[in-house]
This record gives structure tokens, sequence and C-alpha cells, in this order.
């Protein structure tokens, strides 16, 4: 029972309490202390859970008295026992630690890798110029005149540059979506790649025209020219290494939630290990509704409501091991299972009928605010302009009206932690300033939307950890199963190779469809 008391918690959504604080918080106890709890005999572990910070809808007591009065008040003072993403424990404690760690190492990583690809990114850009200048300055004399050729190929050498600069900006100097565990194979490739081309023509250049001093300046030109062009050949390589040939569809991918079993599909082509997750990652923010914990704890009451009716007696004396025990209330519960189903329908179809009575209370609630929203416009244009009322303050003037249909129909489909009052004026204002229905203003309520569509500080995960039995730098193939773990859920991936599709072709003739209509000479009088 220390367990439930400990970590009792009331989730009141938006409002708080002030005078009914304390006894709420002694029914809370009371009820923790009855046998016949729903969380009251929970064998795991407690942790205190520090619900997130909301900001009050109705922050007035007579409002929370007149609330009071409702029948089904008892549901929205649920205590909620568990693990929580804002629990804190001794491993907590000790991960956030080494996630810090990590984050540094990832830096310093990223920061190594930006700091050699520009430099040398600049030697390249700078070596063609330097082919062309050092003869200029150190044996200008001995060189032969430049005539026009020689001079038309500076400005090949200008303008292909600039051409280049504009693609490699393009193409590499991007900024980075995500830090990845291991390095991007194919730019590390290319990156060896230009070193030692530019390598080797150095070596050239040094060898046949510094030593000798060749007095061709053409030739040296031209040198620097057939420098460029291949430095341009390798960015179209880089292209369609890096961009190209991963568009063309190869594998399908599965990505399901663990804990509700959300599932999605996409399309994937060849890409490595690590990048497929970037590319799941990015799409679960925009496809997946928002994970909701909450609705997770019916299941989890119910089968400690179940657990808790059972009691065991140890026949054999204090001896006996607790693997009996264990064996025996899973029996009982087996043997209670056929009069369970009963309870889950009737708990369903209550809760759905308390859904839907709420969100036509909610809906009438709104329709009426923007109705009165109508009528303060026509007033509005009445006025002199210094007198005009901004969105800001229409939506304050307008959102006690349905302040208290909005709060009870989000507690009910457990969606409260998402919604802040600020976050839900700021909706109302862009409604009122964009002249949007109340439908439209309904849409993001009361229907679960994707991660991205709630507050950044309460949806995004800032650390995912990459399991695979695979090296992530592979490929993808046919069969592969890694997960991405977040702390409160993972997302299983499940990998397919689309198959091989054969048509064939069926020739008709068109002389087929031909036909002929005889007629009798003869017709009936």
């Amino acid at each position: 029972m220390s367990a439930a008391m400990d970590t009792e918690s009331t989730y009141s959504g938006y409002s708080h309490y002030s005078g009914h604080s304390k006894k709420a918080h002694r029914q809370g106890r009371d009820r923790h202390k009855s046998p016949r709890s729903k969380d009251g005999s929970r064998s795991e572990k407690s942790v205190t859970i520090q619900t997130p910070p909301a900001e009050p809808l109705l922050g007035n007591d007579a409002s929370r008295a007149e609330e009071g009065q409702d029948d089904n008040w008892g549901e929205t003072t649920t205590a909620i026992t568990g693990t929580s993403e804002h629990s804190i424990s001794q491993e907590d404690i000790a991960r956030i630690s080494k996630d810090l760690e990590d984050s540094v190492g990832l830096d310093c990583k990223r920061y190594l890798g930006l700091t050699v690809a520009a430099v040398l990114g600049l030697l390249v850009f700078l070596t063609p110029i330097a082919f062309i200048l050092l003869p200029q300055i150190l044996w200008r004399d001995d060189l032969e005149p430049c005539g026009t050729v020689c001079e038309g190929l500076f400005i090949s050498v200008a303008f292909k540059l600039l051409i280049l600069l504009i693609g490699t900006w393009a193409l590499f100097f991007r900024q980075p979506k995500a830090d990845i565990p291991r390095v991007f194979v194919f730019r590390a490739l290319l990156l060896v790649l230009i070193f030692l081309f530019v390598f080797s023509y150095w070596l050239f250049y040094g060898v046949r025209i510094l030593d000798s001093k060749d007095t061709n300046y053409q030739g040296i030109v031209q040198y620097a020219v057939s420098l460029v062009d291949a430095l341009l050949f390798i960015h179209y390589l880089a292209i369609v290494l890096l961009e190209l040939r991963q568009l063309q569809p190869v594998f399908t991918v599965k990505v399901v939630r663990s804990t509700d079993g959300e599932s999605r599909y996409y399309s994937l082509g060849h890409l490595s290990i690590q990048r497929a997750a970037l590319v799941v990652l990015e799409n679960y923010y925009k496809d997946f509704t928002v994970y909701n914990p909450a609705l997770l704890t019916a299941s989890k009451s119910r089968a400690a409501k179940h657990m808790a009716g059972l009691k065991v007696y140890n026949v054999d004396g204090p001896g006996n091991n607790a693997s009996g025990q264990s064996r025996a209330m899973i029996a009982a519960a087996a043997r209670r299972r056929d009069s369970s189903h009963n309870e889950l329908y009737y708990e369903e179809a209550d809760h759905e009928r308390r859904v839907k009575k709420r969100r036509a209370r909610l809906v009438v609630a709104v329709e009426e605010a923007f109705t009165h929203i109508k009528r303060l416009q026509a007033e509005e244009q009445q006025k002199a302009p210094g007198e005009m009322m901004d969105p800001r303050e229409a939506a304050q003037a307008i959102f006690p009206s349905m302040a208290r249909a909005l709060q009870k129909y989000l507690r009910t489909t457990r969606q409260q932690q998402y919604h802040s009052m600020e976050s839900i004026l700021q909706h109302l204002s862009f409604c009122i300033t964009n002249n949007m229905t109340p439908k439209a203003f309904l849409e993001r309520y009361l229907n679960p939307g994707p991660t991205l569509q709630y507050d950044r500080d309460r949806w995004f995960s800032k650390q995912w950890t990459l399991v695979s039995e695979e090296a992530v730098t592979s490929g993808l193939q046919d069969g592969i199963v890694f997960v991405l773990k977040c702390l409160d859920f993972s997302l299983v991936v499940n990998v397919k190779k689309i198959p091989f599709i054969k048509l064939s072709e069926e020739f008709i003739d068109p002389k087929s469809h031909k036909f002929v209509l005889r007629l009798q000479s003869e017709t009936s009088v």
C-alpha cells in the first residue's frame, strides 16, 4: 500500500485546486487504502510522478465548486501511478550523465567532420588559382606570352569555378538534420577521392612544372582547366551517389510503435540502416498520432483490479517459494477471464457515451462562441479604427464561454496534458485572424493529430537509440529488423524487399469485336 501512497498524483489538467486540494488529497489516500481500489494493489516499485506544467483554463473557486457537482467528476481526479517520462531515479540520473557525455562526443565528431570538409573544400578551390598564379610569381620573365586562346581559358576557369562553388554549396553546405552514430560511407569516400585527386595533381604539378620551370604558360593554364573539369565530374558523381541513387523505391518498411501497435508503411531506396532510421523518424513525427501514455493505463488498472480480488494461502508453510503463489494467482485469473469481457464491453460503451456527450456540448459551445465573434465583428466595424479589438483580445473575450466544455472533453479523452491554455488561445486567435469556421477550430481537439502538431517541449525526444544486429553502415536487405528506442516507447522496423513484377502483353485482334446484325425481311404487321 505504501507504493500506491507514494505514487499518488492527481491529473487535474488545466485547473489547480485551491480550497478543495486538501480534501481531495485525503480522499485520494482513503481510496488507495481500500482493498477494492483500482490502483491500490499494485506490486510495482513506486516512483514520483511530476505532471507536465499546464496553465489553468478556469482559475476561480466558483467554477471549481460547480464542477465538483458533476456526476463524472470522479474521472478527473483519478490517481495515476507507474512510470512516466518525468520520473527521476538513480538509473535515470546515470543515463542522463551518459547522454551528456555522448552528446559532447557527437558534437566533437560533427565539428571535426565539418572542419575537415571545409579545409578540403578550400584546398580544392584554391588549387586551380595557385596553378595559374605560381608561374607568374616565380619565373614570370621566362614565360611565353599568353595569347588569345590562353586569355579565353581564364574566363572558362572563372565560370567553372563559380558553377562548382554554387553546386558544392547546394549539395554539401546544408543544415544537418540529425547526428548519426557512424560516418556516411559515400560522403567519406568522396572526400577521400577528392583528396587523392588533388594530391596527385599537385604531385604532377610540382615534378613537371615547378621543378623544370616550364615556360609554356598556355599549357599550364590548360592543366588548371583540366583540374576544374575533373572536379565538376566528381561533383556530378556526388549528386548520383548522395541524391539520385536513393530515389527509386526498392524496399518497403513497416514501422510499429511498441506501446499501442500503431503502424505505417513506407517505401525506401538504397539506404544504409542509419539513414533509413532517420527517414523513419522524420515520417514518424508527421504521420503517427502523438503518443499518449494515459490511454494505456485503463488496461493496467483492470488487470490490477482483477488481481486485487484474489487471495492466496500458503498451506505448506513459510518455506515454500513464491513461484507457486504466482502460478496460483495466474490460474485463478484465467478462470475469471470469462466474466472480464463483459466488464470491458460495458466500460468501453460507457466511455464512448461520455465522449459523445461531451463532444456534443463542446461543439455547441464553440459554435455559440464563434457566433458571438461575428456579432462583435459587426459591432467593431461601426467603431473608430483605434477602438477595434485585435484577434488576441477577441479570443480572450470568447474563450471563457467554451473553456468548461473544452476542459471536460479533453479530460475525458485524456488529451489535457498536450494542450495548455496559452496554446489554445493562440490557436483560437489564429482561427479568428484567418476567418476560420468552428469546425476548423475543433479539428485539433476532436481528433488526435500528428506529433508535430503539439508543443515541441512536450513531444520531442532528444535522444533515440538505434538497435540493430547488422552494422548500421550496411545497406538495407530483405528481412532486416532494427529498433529505434526512446525513453517511453520504441519503433520496430521490419524491412521487406519489393518483389520483382513481371508484366505480359496480350494482343486483342480488333476484328474480334465486330459483329453483323441481320434483320429478317418479313416483319409482323
